[in-house]
């Protein structure tokens, strides 16, 4: 049993809908008509009125693009992390030319809104401003869902675009969207279709931003998918557009507010397992996410995960970086934020750690 934080476990139709014979993606109308629908759907899953796309490549390529796509040579982004992979928006800034101020607040914490608001303010007043600004909602190595309010609140105040990689929560959590101007989701995390699709919905102010620059890139730039009425920017990946349709239908079809209730259940059983296994959440407990969580395991992560999957045929996730042996994951998202799943999971779990 694979329970990691993505990719996850795929149901049957959704596996069944990426073996079908598919229409050629250049060529037929059929193509085409599934992408719509597909990207009607992701909206209301988003929950947002905001454009949706849909471009052919695992999420990372998400957050890539939507530096590449916004940001211009010397233009200021602010940074805002308490993760590995907030920290790792300011690389791709730095790989655009963009001046990168990175406000990192410690891993297991939430963000630090007091600096947020100085820097911002600072910047202001040095008539120095920022043009946008990176956040993750969920940071996938640590298990932490931050609260986006209080940050896009101080973002509308300075009038600075925001970009929130939510690949970790988009289905299985709430997530602001229209509040944001570039909201990013995957295929393979919370909607339980294989890897290879990025999601984004995006905002006509995001757009006019993108349209008023040179771009740098045609894979790595959301421009090109704005109008698709007349082809796609390159050949699309017709089989994981059947396959993520599929896997958007079970959700809708069960009840978005269900699907929530259903990770927040599966989360609650996880921590309360671990919680009687004498393990700890490694993130602040009004922090912690319902899509993943991660337990405490100094120096043992790596040994546990090895004999999990020898021993047990589970399969879960270590930390990150310096966490990597550190921090035990398990990802109860997707087809996997299930009650009965997460008690196999921590059975096995119990059976190593006796």
């Amino acid at each position: 049993m694979q329970f990691t934080p993505g990719p996850t476990t795929v149901p049957p139709a959704v596996r069944e809908a990426m073996a079908s014979e598919q229409p050629n993606p250049d060529i037929e109308a059929a193509f085409a008509t599934r992408y719509d629908e597909t990207c009607t759907k992701l909206a209301e899953i988003y929950g947002t009125t905001h454009d949706i796309v849909v471009l052919g490549g695992e999420g990372i390529l998400g957050l890539e693009t939507a530096i590449s796509s916004l940001v211009s040579p010397g233009d200021r982004v602010l940074c805002i992390s308490n993760g590995l992979y907030g920290d790792g928006f300011a690389d791709f800034v730095d790989a655009s030319d963009g001046d990168a101020t990175l406000v990192s607040g410690s891993y297991n914490e939430g963000y630090d809104i007091d600096a947020i608001e100085a820097t911002l303010e600072s910047a202001a007043a040095a008539d120095d401003p920022f043009s946008l600004a990176t956040l993750v909602h969920c940071e996938t190595p640590t298990g932490a869902l931050n609260d986006l309010g209080p940050v896009l609140d101080l973002l509308e105040e300075y009038d600075v675009l925001s970009v929130v990689d939510a690949v970790s929560s988009l289905g299985g959590t709430p997530v602001p969207t229209d509040r944001i101007d570039v909201c990013l989701g995957a295929s393979q995390k919370c909607f339980s279709a294989p890897p290879g699709l990025t999601t984004a919905a995006i905002s006509d102010r995001a757009w006019d931003r993108m349209e008023e620059r040179e771009p740098a890139s045609l894979y790595t730039n959301f421009l090109p998918w704005r109008d698709v009425s007349d082809g796609f920017p390159y050949t699309h990946l017709s089989a994981n557009v059947a396959a993520l349709e599929t896997a958007l239908d079970l959700l809708l079809e069960e009840g978005l507010e269900n699907v929530f209730a259903r990770h927040e259940n599966a989360a609650t059983r996880c921590r309360e397992r671990g919680s009687e296994l004498g393990l700890e959440c490694y993130s602040d407990p009004e922090l912690q996410s319902p899509t993943v969580t991660a337990f405490r395991l100094p120096g043992e992560a790596k040994r546990v995960q090895r004999r999990i999957a020898e021993e047990e045929n589970v399969v879960l996730a270590t930390g990150l970086g310096e966490l990597a042996d550190d921090i035990l994951r398990i990802g109860h998202m997707g087809y996997n934020a299930d009650g009965e799943k997460v008690d196999h999971v921590m059975d096995a779990l119990e059976a190593v750690l006796e």
